[in-house]
């Protein structure tokens, strides 16, 4: 067989660096056409040496410039920006897009993947979260399929094969509970940086890992199969199951749970994904069910993690408020990372953009963007009220 023409954006976040793993374990397999990253020179240059794409695309001017210099006597084509990212999606050379981006900037990439009749091996959850109304006419008009690598939706999507749409009772999306799950509530206030980068389970780049702290993660990730799996949020539940072995489960009217078992390691999914519909061998993570000594469930504290309860009530709205509620998420997260405004606070931050801001319930793009765009300008105003006080 022909080895699969690959695409890799955010090439050098956690994500990409795994798919590295995965393309390394199947030589002849894939081929690495293209790669996109922020400003990681460094990096991006490795892989480039290693894998020799034929595009390298950065999103950082700056860097865009050193990596042209760096490269200069080699074969490759440099571009930038978002208009570069989107010519890479649109290159006749490749088949299967993986997005890796962290953020909302991989919402038009994702659309234009789905638009092309392309795979697309999606990451970026904020691509689902944000644009999910836009994704239905789109697969359904071009024949693309989207491969979720998420390890939640990607247990979902493999339980969901085993019954159909029909017979789903309820989607079951389990979660570490970070590592404030046993924090007292009442020491909140005191959680430091530090305190919220030590995931237990996990090893993710710095914004997921606050996420999974405040639990907007899983927010996101109710809202992301409410999108993907195309069933209403009061059908997804999620549990605490602090040691990550099941990824998600799916409960059938029959009342048969169906779920997913592994080691919490994100070159599974990724590998599934990659190779789907086929399952093939993996030396990633085997599990040995003798070595567990138990696996609890438990109720989330939707209390103690406020964005939890507003991601169900935002999913429950739909239209534009899932924009606001990832843009706001994304502003505020970047201000604790840089330590202006308390942990506590996020929550705060997203909450005063969805109460501010008008939604618009069968919004276009230029509506969702329009949305991305005020709810960030709106949590940095927050932002300012809170440090000049």
């Amino acid at each position: 067989m022909k080895p699969k023409k690959l695409a890799i954006l955010g090439s050098t976040g956690s994500i990409g660096r795994s798919t590295f793993d995965v393309v390394r374990q199947h030589p002849g397999q894939f081929e690495v056409v293209a790669l996109s990253a922020h400003a990681n020179v460094e990096l991006i240059c490795s892989q480039y040496s290693e894998f020799h794409p034929k595009v390298l695309c950065l999103t950082d001017d700056n860097s865009t410039c050193i990596v042209a210099e760096r490269l200069k006597a080699e074969p490759v084509e440099i571009i930038s920006g978002e208009t570069g990212l989107l010519e890479v999606v649109g290159s006749d050379e490749v088949e299967t897009v993986v997005n890796a981006i962290v953020g909302a900037a991989g919402l038009k990439v994702s659309l234009e993947t789905v638009k092309l009749g392309k795979m697309l091996a999606l990451a970026n959850k904020e691509s689902l979260v944000t644009g999910g109304p836009l994704f239905g006419p789109l697969l359904k008009k071009s024949g693309a399929k989207i491969l979720p690598i998420d390890s939640e939706h990607s247990a979902i999507w493999q339980s969901l094969a085993c019954g159909r749409p029909g017979e789903v009772r309820k989607i079951i999306l389990t979660a570490s509970g970070g590592p404030f799950r046993d924090y007292p509530a009442e020491k909140f206030s005191e959680i430091t940086l530090e305190m919220a980068l030590a995931h237990p389970t996990w090893k993710m780049g710095p914004k997921i890992t606050i996420d999974s702290a405040t639990l907007a993660n899983k927010g996101l990730e109710v809202i992301e199969a409410v999108a993907l799996f195309s069933v209403p949020a009061e059908k997804v539940e999620v549990v605490v199951h602090p040691q990550s072995i099941i990824h998600s489960m799916v409960e059938f009217v029959d009342s048969s749970i169906i779920g997913q078992l592994s080691t919490p390691d994100m070159r599974l999914p990724i590998t599934y994904a990659l190779f789907w519909p086929e399952r093939v061998e993996s030396g990633f993570g085997r599990l040995d069910l003798t070595e567990i000594s138990q696996l609890t469930f438990e109720k989330p504290d939707f209390d103690k993690f406020p964005l939890l309860k507003l991601a169900y009530q935002v999913a429950e709205t739909g239209g534009t408020a899932p924009a606001v509620f990832n843009a706001a998420n994304e502003v505020a997260v970047e201000a604790f990372l840089d330590k202006t405004v308390r942990f506590v606070a996020i929550a705060d931050i997203v909450d005063e953009a969805i109460d501010k801001l008008n939604i618009v319930s069968a919004p276009t793009l230029e509506d969702i963007l329009a949305a991305d765009r005020l709810a960030r300008e709106t949590a940095r105003g927050t932002i300012k009220e809170l440090t000049t006080c």
